[in-house]
């Protein structure tokens, strides 16, 4: 059911001289949340000067993205990540449940939640 489906953009602006391990915490991030159960996609996407990054996350459900924010790729690499770059917007899609949403608040995320669509 596609209203149960939570998803995440996080944009990125990289400090001056740190693209190198942005880059390889970024790998590593992806890699940890490649065995993560109900993790549907974890994309990185990068502006046209290379300077801006946008990761746009997809879970099965708020269970899945629960799970993800208490698990290493959020508790030991996102503050790695945080020490070489800055968030320059943080959006929810859907209901990530009570926890999540308290965590992702308290980073800046605006919480969208679901209203109507399609999914096919």
């Amino acid at each position: 059911m596609v209203e149960k489906i939570v998803r995440l953009t996080v944009n990125f602006s990289v400090n001056e001289a740190q693209m190198n391990a942005f880059k390889s915490i970024a790998a590593q991030m992806t890699d940890g949340a490649r065995s993560e159960p109900g993790t549907l996609g974890y994309e990185w996407f990068v502006s046209r000067d290379g300077k801006q990054f946008r990761l746009a996350e997809t879970y099965v459900d708020a269970h899945a993205v629960e799970a993800h924010f208490l698990g290493p790729v959020v508790q030991e690499l996102v503050p790695k990540l945080a020490a070489v770059s800055s968030v320059s917007g943080f959006e929810v899609y859907g209901d990530p449940g009570p926890k999540v949403a308290e965590m992702a608040a308290g980073l800046g995320a605006v919480i969208y939640q679901y209203w109507l669509g399609i999914n096919r």
